[in-house]
Order: structure tokens, then sequence, then C-alpha cells
């Protein structure tokens, strides 16, 4: 259903053809279940792929706790050092780059990050995080952190494997095209299947082939909609459909605000003056910032961004991606530590938070351990829907060659009435999709060419006394 050849054109017992109707389903089963068969024989590798490797990336959540115990925790104490004398420390052991964000300990027993860039060695887009223990100022390690979810080197590894193969921007051409066709092979692979005849659907007392289509045909079912969900999300922060889904949310002002990080106030622009560049202690501090933060009610866990200039405020925002979801922001003024802005995630557009709860459904941490396993049963499961859906194509060949494929001319038997309005939907999905369009149409095109050659061939066969096949 979801992915790999689902053909159902020769098992035993067939489905009864259906009477001609003006709406019946029976021209358009064909073009689907042809659609069906060559998606998933070209598109189930790379789907194979985004599985096996988004199937670690879940695993990596709970891997990284463990690999990084050391850094991420501590014994729990009885009070903790001030935010800023914990920023000292680790300007202290790191000296280099300057600080980019800091995220106090949002438990008893977690250590606090300091987050610095520009430092040496360090990837560009990442930063050098230094865990340092809250209630003692002693440092306890740095690892390189990638991403708003605080990944560290094992899940930033596996993070880019699943997103682009380390193969940099081209590499993404991988993910989005899994992405893009996922949705049509489980669309297909359900229509496909409900359009079967109940006693044609069963698993249990069937042998061969009929049994691997039972089973390809009843777990595509069971997990069709989180494939559709994993396919929809996936696309939103993709290059190109991403880029195209971007700018609709913002021409329906639905895109994702945040707070003005504009100094308020007359003192403006001399917030900085208290402070070295770097080290994070603008104008009125760090303590106070928080403190300020903690009154507009931003629980933990929060993240501190120190002014980006003189003209710039502190901004803090919590970062909880876990449900509920806390994703509320101040800008507070570094000359006297007043509110200058504040930004609540419930005043998020409709659009802005369905992409945010989508995204960190589809990266495992909305609901954490039990987002990350229904995650990884999802990746089971579309291993084994590729697994039978290539063993489907070898028994249709009687188990000496994979069998032949489904027969051209299925979008012949579509009536107009049908067919046009079908190819308008396309046209405009292929232009917004640009890696469903593009292979969809080269795939046309090479069909048609292959079509034409066999035509021909059989025409000269045919004129040369033998019957055309």
């Amino acid at each position: 259903m979801t992915t790999a050849p689902s053909t159902t054109t020769d098992e035993a017992p067939q489905d009864p053809a259906p009477a001609p109707s003006k709406n019946s389903w029976a021209p358009l089963r064909p073009l689907v279940l042809r659609l069906h068969f060559y998606a998933g024989v070209l598109v189930a590798p790379f789907l194979l792929v985004a599985a096996v490797t988004g199937m670690l990336y879940a695993a990596s959540f709970q891997a990284e706790k463990v690999v990084y115990d050391h850094e991420l925790t501590v014994p729990a104490g009885e009070r903790k050092l001030p935010i800023s004398e914990q920023v000292a420390a680790a300007r202290k052991a790191h000296p280099e780059g300057t600080v980019s964000a800091v995220r106090p300990s949002p438990e008893a027993d977690a250590t606090t990050r300091v987050m610095l860039s520009g430092v040496p060695g360090v990837g560009e887009g990442h930063t050098l995080a230094v865990f340092v223990d809250p209630y003692t100022a002693k440092v306890r390690g740095s690892l390189e952190q990638y991403g708003s979810t605080g990944a560290l080197p094992l899940r930033t590894w596996i993070d880019e494997f699943h997103r682009d193969l380390h193969l940099g921007e081209s590499g993404r051409w991988y993910s989005e095209l899994a992405a893009s066709w996922l949705w049509v092979i489980s669309a297909g692979g359900l229509v496909l299947w409900f359009s079967r005849r109940r006693a044609l659907r069963k698993v249990r007392g069937t042998s061969g082939r009929r049994r691997t289509l039972g089973l390809h045909g009843t777990v595509g079912v069971w997990t069709a909609a989180g494939f559709l969900f994993l396919s929809a999300t996936g696309l939103t922060w993709s290059a190109y459909a991403g880029a195209s889904i971007d700018e609709l949310r913002t021409s329906l002002g639905q895109a994702t605000p945040s707070v003005s990080a504009a100094a308020g106030g007359e003192h403006a622009g001399h917030g900085s003056a208290a402070g070295e560049a770097g080290d994070a202690a603008h104008g009125v501090g760090l303590d106070q910032v928080l403190a300020a933060a903690r009154a507009e009610g931003l629980g933990d866990p929060v993240e501190i961004v120190p002014p980006a200039d003189a003209e710039s405020a502190y901004v803090v925002k919590q970062v909880q991606r876990g449900w509920p979801e806390k994703q509320d922001s101040v800008a507070i003024d570094p000359a006297d530590g007043e509110v200058t802005d504040v930004l609540r995630f419930a005043d998020y557009p409709v659009l802005a938070k369905l992409t945010r709860w989508g995204i960190d459904l589809h990266t495992g941490v909305l609901f954490g351990l039990a987002n990350q396993i229904a995650l990884m049963l999802l990746a089971i499961g579309l291993v084994l829907l590729i697994v039978w859906g290539y063993r489907m194509w070898w028994q249709r060949g009687r188990g000496t060659a994979f069998g032949r494929p489904i027969p051209r001319g299925a979008w012949q038997q579509v009536p107009p009435q049908i067919l046009v309005p079908l190819l308008a939907g396309v046209a405009v999905l292929g232009y917004f999709l640009p890696l469903f369009g593009i292979p969809l149409a080269a795939f046309l095109a090479v069909d048609i060419l292959l079509g034409e050659i066999a035509y021909r061939r059989g025409k000269r066969s045919y004129g040369a006394g033998t019957p055309a096949k």
C-alpha cells in the first residue's frame, strides 16, 4: 500500500469486472494500479533509506541521553547559582567565540548550556555547547550542538544522514523526492485495497502471492495515516516544496511570528556598554533579564539570547517542544530590564501552530518517548511494505524473474470528463511539488517513447509475416 510495487492484475481469483457506468471506478483502477506499481518500483529505494535513517533518528534521542550522560546530568543540589556565575565559568573555560544563547538548567539534575558561536573548528550553523553544573559552576564538558532542539554530535550526524545523506544541499533531493511520493503511493494503495472485494483482502488461510498481497495491504492500511502525515510534514521544511509552502503561508498571513528584538526606551543603544563583547553581560545582566522573563510567566525550559548589537534587546523564549508546547517569548531592554515586547504561542496563527506541532511530531519530540516509539514502528512498517512489494513483483514472475509490469494504455480508458480535471490537478501539484512533477513527467515521456518503440516493432514484425504480439 504505501510503497513498493503492488501489482494485482494476475492473482487468482480476479476481481470481477464491474459493469460499465458513467461514474464507475473501473476506468480509474488500472491507472491507479499502474501508478502505484511504477512509483513503488522507482521510489521504494529512496523510501527505504528514509525509513532506516528515520528509525535511527527516532532512537537517537534516548541514545543521546546515555552517550552524553556526564555532560547532561549532575547530582541534584540544594540551591542553583545565579546564571551569570555559570556563564562566567563557561567563558573562563572557553574564552573563544561569543555567547549566542544560554539555556539555564531546566530540571534539578540537568546542566546549564552556554552556546558559543564563532568558535574555530565548529561547523557553520553549529555552536559549541558548554555544560555547566548549576550548583557548583564546574564545567562538565563541551560538545558541538545543532538546531533548535539542541542536537548533540550523535543525533546531529544521524539527522544530517536522514536529511541529506551527508551530501549537502544536493542530498536533500532524495528526502524531498521520498516525501513527495510517499503520500501518492500511500493514497493509491488505500484506494486499490478498499476497491477489492472483501474476500480478496484476507490474509488468514492464504499462501504465495495472495498471502504477500494480504500482508502488504493490511499493514499498509494500518500505517497509511502515519505515512500521509510524515509526507505532509516532511514537505514543510524541504528545499523546494517547503519554499512554496512558506510563500503560501506568508500570503495568507499565517507565517510564524517572532518577538521584536528592538530595544525600547530613551536608553536604547547604551545597554551593551556594561559588558565586554561576547560575555552576554550586557546592561542589567542575565540574572535580572531571567527574573523579568519569569515574571512574565516564562517557565522552564527557556533560552536567553543576548542582544545582537547596541540597538537590540535580550530575547528570552521558551523552548519546550513536548506537549503542551511552551513557545512564549519576551524581549527585555538591556538598559533597565523592562519588557518591551511579548509574544504568546496562543496568539500564533492557526497554520503556524499546526506547522510547529506537525514538525515536532514528525521529529519525535512532541510526545517524547511514545512519539519516538510510534515513529520507529512506522519506519519498520515501511521497510516491511517495501520488502513485500518487491516480493509480489518476484512472485508475479513465478519465482524465475521479476514479473511483467502493468500494461500500458490505462489512461485511455478514463472518460475525458474525469481525465481532464485529473491532469489539471496533477499539473498544479507538480508545480508546487517539483520532485513529484518532474519525475512523473519524465516517467510519462519514457513510457510513451517505449510504447512507441514497441508499437513500431510490432508493426514491422506483422508486416514481415509474424503476427504482432
